[in-house]
């Protein structure tokens, strides 16, 4: 059975996927959607071509596919097309958005690929805590709400990163606390089941009022085992 991950490159696809492994459904490979805009509804945006040195930190074959136009109907064409095309089930790292499961349900449903989401559905907190505890090191790329100040940016989501959300939350305003509804946006950049660290070689902060992001124009991938790095390219 081949099994295909969609992996954006942030914590919640990453974790999907090495649950995935986990419990007995290997993943043999990793599927990222580029959209044409940022302001995507449906998929993660930031810094996308890192996903390709995630893979190869993981041992895991990448596949991106280009969204044709910027509307709905292009992405969920875009995705319908790259699911059918894989040949197994696809798991996601869906929690809590409606929006995103409904369609990705109906579009696995059409194509006869069974969807498998581990993290549906489970309470946000405690599924940010355990990616913390499993070893995933997850920065945080893109701010985009209130109180969430600039100075995280590029930051190591620890557990105390969580605590602050959750007192900002409590006295704020009400932010997803895995980051489902835009308010923050990751990027893992080393885990256990990784080969090496991916380390940024030219990266830039934008801040715009209460958005920030942080783009990685190039990086590579440190090797644990003393062989060459392996990079992206420019």
């Amino acid at each position: 059975m081949t099994v295909t991950a969609l992996v954006s490159g942030g914590k919640d696809s990453i974790y999907a996927a090495y649950l995935s492994e986990t419990q007995g459904w290997p993943v043999d490979e990793l599927l990222t959607l580029r959209p044409t805009e940022e302001d995507s509804l449906l998929f993660h945006t930031p810094n996308l071509d890192l996903v390709a040195l995630q893979a190869k930190a993981w041992g895991k074959r990448h596949r991106l596919v280009r969204v044709a136009a910027a509307d709905e109907a292009a992405e969920l064409a875009a995705l319908e097309a790259a699911v059918a095309s894989a040949s197994g089930p696809i798991v996601c790292g869906a929690i809590e958005s409606s929006y995103q499961w409904s369609r990705l349900v109906r579009i696995a449903s059409r194509v006869g690929r069974r969807l498998y989401a581990p993290l549906w559905r489970r309470d946000p907190a405690r599924v940010v805590r355990e990616e913390i505890a499993c070893g995933l090191d997850i920065r945080l790329v893109h701010l985009s709400a209130e109180g969430l100040p600039a100075d995280l940016l590029g930051a190591r989501l620890t557990a105390a990163t969580l605590a602050q959300f959750e007192r900002i939350r409590a006295t704020v305003r009400p932010i997803h606390l895995a980051g489902e509804g835009g308010e923050y946006e990751t990027l893992v950049v080393d885990a256990p089941f990784f080969c090496g660290s991916i380390e940024f070689d030219r990266a830039e902060r934008t801040v715009r009022s209460q958005t920030a992001r942080l783009d990685i124009w190039s990086a590579h991938l440190k090797r644990r085992d003393g062989l060459e790095p392996v990079r992206n390219p420019p």
